[in-house]
């Protein structure tokens, strides 16, 4: 479907991609809208819902400033899938001995591996961009304890709220392995440094804007360019963690099923970040908050919740988007109100057939508390094409 709802209140459009926008995610796209440096519009995805002063699943393009509040906390965070040689009539009958395994393998929550499980020769090119940059900003250390060792620890660690890993089949009933993680507690260090330095930086200014969790960092400015080695550090990190959590996954799955093999290169995306691109005659920053990349054949990978489906994905390179697409079906109701309607009976109904926890501790994760995923696919055909359709049958939260 084209843009649903086009809003005229700001210094630029915003182009939204879904005809039902609460009260909330409409205010801050309008105060979006209104800040100068934005460039040419703003894109709501069909997932859009309210989050920390800008909208989740939105495309903000920038010229010469970036929001550290609008690329949020958990840089980095994204997606990563990988086929399998593996058939449904290859897996146990019973998952949870493999749900098991893969959880006693990967620390999740706020843990961590006991040990720094990689290799030298991966963890000194980051170590030396990080110390750098700790060296620039010393209060960044004090944020994380045993900061020299906690973000190596993780590396290789699920996190909690909506991260997962994940078993699916695909419609030739092929296995797929699903993994959904960010930058750790390292991440969150360095986006609340940096949220906080932006508001200190604007001063008197900060009063003048919309909402002041959209204070930004101007190019020039005294902290721009360290903000920027941070993000692609923290960017940097993710994507390794994703890969180091792959490897443990595969190194189960040999061990327990002996046929395993992949079947192709895993596709690793990120759903939080900013990135350096061309749109409408000029080069900006793009900042996806809650949206993944989509240009002409790039794939991609979009999730629904648990107990749905998910969606291996292949760009249209739209241009009104600025080459983007949702990164899932996003959520309709607030962690607390979740919890608040759901209780175990209802949670397990919703993941009937999908081994995972069905405990009171992620009531906030129910299915019924995201969006329908067809609604989301559906309203942004003009922007991705669907390559596979995936089923959970495995997911593991943290």
């Amino acid at each position: 479907m084209p843009i649903q709802i086009t809003l005229n209140q700001g210094l630029v459009p915003v182009e939204v991609y879904t005809n039902k926008l609460e009260p909330l995610a409409r205010e801050q796209l309008v105060n979006l809208s209104r800040l100068p440096f934005v460039h040419h519009h703003v894109a709501a995805m069909p997932d859009v819902h309210a989050g920390r002063g800008a909208t989740v699943g939105t495309v903000i393009a920038t010229d010469q400033a970036i929001i550290p509040a609008a690329v949020g906390v958990d840089i980095g965070c994204g997606m990563l899938a990988v086929q399998t040689s593996l058939d449904a009539k290859d897996l146990p009958d019973n998952l949870r001995g493999l749900r098991g395994a893969i959880e006693r393998e990967i620390p999740v929550g706020p843990n961590k591996h006991k040990e720094i499980t990689l290799p030298a020769a991966t963890l000194q090119p980051l170590a030396m961009r990080l110390e750098h940059i700790a060296t620039q900003h010393p209060g960044i250390k004090k944020m994380l304890r045993q900061f020299d060792r906690t973000w190596a620890q993780q590396l290789g660690t699920l996190g909690g709220g909506n991260h997962f890993i994940e078993l699916c089949l695909d419609q030739q009933d092929k296995l797929w392995v699903m993994l959904h993680s960010g930058s750790r507690g390292i991440g969150n260090v360095l986006g609340r440094y940096f949220i906080e330095l932006a508001r200190k930086d604007m001063g008197r200014q900060l009063h003048q804007l919309p909402d002041q969790d959209l204070a930004y960092l101007a190019e020039g400015s005294d902290h721009f360019d360290d903000y920027m080695a941070a993000v692609h550090w923290a960017q940097d990190y993710a994507a390794t963690n994703r890969r180091e959590m792959l490897r443990l996954v595969l190194r189960v799955l040999k061990r327990r099923l002996p046929k395993f093999q992949l079947q192709n290169r895993a596709i690793n995306c990120h759903h939080n970040y900013v990135n350096r691109e061309h749109h409408y005659g000029k080069e900006i920053w793009v900042t996806r908050k809650g949206a993944i990349s989509a240009a002409q054949d790039e794939l991609g990978i979009i999730p629904g919740s648990m107990g749905a489906k998910s969606f291996i994905v292949r760009g249209k390179g739209h241009p009104s988007s600025f080459q983007s697409s949702a990164h899932g079906a996003g959520r309709q109701m607030s962690r607390t109100l979740a919890k608040r309607t759901f209780n175990i009976k209802d949670l397990a109904q919703q993941t009937a057939g999908v081994e995972c926890r069905k405990d009171k501790g992620v009531l906030d994760e129910a299915p019924g508390a995201y969006k329908d995923i067809d609604e989301v696919m559906l309203h942004q055909a003009d922007l991705v094409s669907v390559v596979q359709t995936l089923k959970q049958i495995l997911c593991i939260k943290g």
